[in-house]
């Protein structure tokens, strides 16, 4: 199974996009992220702030839009041929990468500007589909395998609590210990 597509913006829009997420960055760099305005922005990015109102409806919105596009994953879980390996291997990446200090940013940037919770939603997704591809391995392989859910409860739901509200004792060590305690409740 391959991660659901997410819906990209085409075109000019997808002009529009690029050129004020390229802005931004640019932005956070030269003069610092206290410093950025809609103006400035919009001036940088060379569209009008009526744009970025209308796209993003401010800027912690637009910070929160580019936050979800950073915690897409770039790629496909690593195969290592078990099940056991592979969640591993995974959880360990994933903990790593929402446990640094760029990761918890944008964490936390993805849900301050999300009115709706369909920039959570999105960041789920994509823990999701990770964990799906690697159970629709294992199940190809013949390997007893939890439901998606069971792992995005039992691995994903305690690193996220644990990140956000108590991020001492964050290691692999953590992280192979709730695989472990998902895979023995699976059997």
């Amino acid at each position: 199974m391959s991660p659901r597509p997410m819906a990209r913006p085409g075109g000019r829009s997808a002009r529009v996009q690029e050129a004020v997420h390229t802005a931004v960055r640019e932005l956070e760099s030269e003069v610092g992220r206290d410093a950025l305005t809609v103006p400035l922005v919009a001036a940088r990015a060379g569209v009008t702030p009526s744009t970025i109102y209308r796209r993003w409806g401010d800027l912690r919105e637009l910070l929160s839009d580019m936050a979800v596009e950073r915690l897409r994953p770039e790629a496909l879980p690593e195969n290592h041929g078990g099940l056991a390996s592979d969640l591993t291997v995974w959880a360990e990446h994933f903990l790593d990468e929402m446990a640094s200090p760029s990761g918890r940013a944008y964490i936390r940037d993805a849900l301050l500007g999300d009115p709706d919770g369909s920039n959570a939603g999105q960041c789920s997704a994509y823990a999701a589909d990770q964990v799906e591809v690697i159970l629709a391995r294992a199940a190809a392989r013949g390997e007893r395998a939890p439901e998606a859910e069971t792992v995005l409860d039992h691995v994903v739901a305690p690193m996220m609590y644990r990140i956000l509200f108590r991020p001492g004792g964050l290691d692999a060590a953590y992280a192979r210990h709730l695989v472990a305690g998902v895979l023995d409740a699976t059997g």
